[in-house]
């Protein structure tokens, strides 16, 4: 876990966050769940949040985050969810035939801290869910 030092605080967050795609469509596949990354990796950037691990699956997303105290939950979650499905519409706007009324995200998610003691658990866990054909 990184620990950051700032003036007159120290702290270390991190955050394990899962959400589904509405309906549990499998459509995080190829070039989506590429052009997701993506867009994924720039919300956390323009939104001072760091994203450690990132995998998924057709239908759900799983991410291991590491923010500052001043991050407040909720609004990640607003910018990953509602960044992204606007972002991958118009890049692929073909999905949106695929979902009921155009939403791409179910409104709901799960957020887990993190601990020193369960961060290379987790990490593990994401990086496995992806699970591959043979």
């Amino acid at each position: 876990m990184n620990i950051v030092h700032g003036r007159g605080y120290v702290y270390g967050l991190q955050y394990h966050i899962v959400f589904c795609v509405k309906y549990r469509k499998p459509i995080l596949t190829g070039e989506a769940e590429t052009r997701l990354r993506d867009i994924f990796s720039m919300i956390a950037e323009d939104n001072c949040f760091t994203i450690e691990e990132m995998n998924m699956d057709k239908d759900h997303v799983h991410l291991l985050i590491s923010c500052s105290p001043q991050n407040y939950i909720p609004s990640m979650m607003k910018a990953l969810k509602g960044v992204s499905a606007h972002k991958l519409f118009k890049q692929m706007p073909e999905l949106k035939k695929e979902l009921y009324k155009g939403h791409l995200w179910n409104p709901s998610y799960f957020v887990a801290t993190v601990s020193e003691n369960t961060e290379t658990q987790i990490r593990e866990y994401i990086r496995a869910q992806k699970v591959v054909n043979v």
